[in-house]
């Protein structure tokens, strides 16, 4: 039967697959833990409370790459080049999503604007991979290579959400709300489209390395198209509301080191 847990599964006893699903993973995070790093050292002066947080999300997100990279050395695997349409960060930026790079790259402080949108990008991005850490939590979380990994980053993503609820809502306080909603909402839309898409890219990624059959690729590509029509319809309202976390203060202590997994 054809499952979540099948599909990952298959995926993971393949070298290949295995470590396409780990290149694009650590790509990702990576890039996550660049974006953190430089939004903390420009976050203005009336926000300077804020950067051992963002700095904290940012080692996370390192962290998190380097777990990926040493699933792989450990297979004795290098990472492969990560496929453009595959690049999920690449393209939220490309729409327009979170603070350019460009932004990123100088010297001028950021804006309280700026770190709203920071923080709203992130809300909507740390529902998707809390969400999908959880999966690999509820089918992978004592499996002998993986499990460690999946645990310790699912409850660091979980911790990511926290932060960005939790901070957000302070900033709708102080009288940002409008702003918040109207951000969460542009980044959620836009952020479905792109999950489709880079979904769609890697299934096919994953079906050439596995080869499989057409029916079943054609199975796959159809569910995610209805998880698409599912969120279009309603579905990215999830993405967007905003409560105080049981978890608060999240990100208020230093990140945790990586385990070794050679």
């Amino acid at each position: 039967m054809l499952s979540a847990k099948s599909l990952f599964q298959e995926i993971l006893d393949n070298d290949e697959s295995f470590r396409l699903f780990c290149s694009i993973a650590a790509s990702g995070e990576s890039q996550g833990g660049w974006e953190n790093a430089r939004i903390a050292a420009l976050v203005p002066q009336s926000e300077r409370a804020l950067a051992p947080k963002i700095t904290r999300h940012g080692a996370d997100e390192d962290k998190h790459g380097r777990i990926f990279n040493a699933l792989m050395k450990k297979r004795g695997l290098e990472p492969v080049e990560v496929p453009r349409a595959a690049d999920y960060t690449m393209l939220l930026e490309r729409n327009g999503i979170g603070l350019a790079h460009e932004k990123l790259k100088g010297d001028q402080p950021l804006t309280v604007q700026d770190i709203v949108v920071y923080l709203a990008h992130s809300r909507v991005t740390e529902q998707r991979a809390s969400e999908e850490m959880e999966l690999l939590r509820k089918h992978f979380a004592d499996h002998p290579v993986i499990g460690r990994a999946v645990r310790m980053i699912s409850d660091d993503e979980d911790n990511h959400l926290a932060y960005c609820h939790e901070e957000l809502l302070r900033f709708a306080a102080a009288g940002h709300g409008r702003m918040i909603q109207r951000t969460l909402r542009e980044c959620a839309l836009a952020e479905i489209r792109v999950y489709r898409d880079v979904s769609l890219a890697v299934m096919a990624g994953m079906g050439r390395i596995l080869g499989w059959p057409k029916a079943k690729s054609a199975v796959l590509a159809a569910g995610i198209h209805a998880i698409y029509l599912y969120e279009r319809l309603g579905g990215w309202r999830r993405m967007v509301s905003l409560k105080m976390p049981e978890r608060r203060n999240a990100l208020g202590g230093p990140a945790s080191t990586a385990p070794e997994f050679a």
